[in-house]
């Protein structure tokens, strides 16, 4: 039986946020493309399979409870409340629990 252990990894559009004077600098001093393929190494030394997470899946605004999707997020909203069933989520952390269960459900 194999390994069930998982990376979630958002294919995020990092050329797109290079553009952004904002983020451009921070995602530059990262040397994402370096931290990206030594992560890959590593994980496959270990045989943890990466799940490639589509960029445009609404992994900050669904809600992780009940998967009701908001129809607009703008980046400067850092928690909402789901209309749905009342859950209060910080964006950061909801969207990590959803591609959590990306990993689990591709596995």
């Amino acid at each position: 039986m194999g390994s069930r252990r998982a990376l979630a990894w958002e294919d995020l559009n990092v050329a797109g946020m290079l553009k952004n004077d904002r983020l451009a600098r921070h995602f530059a001093d990262v040397g994402w493309g370096t931290f990206r393929a030594l992560l890959e190494a590593k994980t496959k030394l270990r045989g943890v399979r990466i799940v490639k997470v589509n960029r445009y899946a609404p992994t900050s605004k669904s809600c992780h409870v009940c998967g009701h999707v908001l129809p607009e997020l703008p980046l400067s909203v850092r928690e909402w409340t789901c209309p749905a069933c009342g859950t209060h989520h910080d964006r950061d952390e909801n969207a990590a629990k959803n591609l959590l269960r990306f990993a689990l459900a591709a596995g």
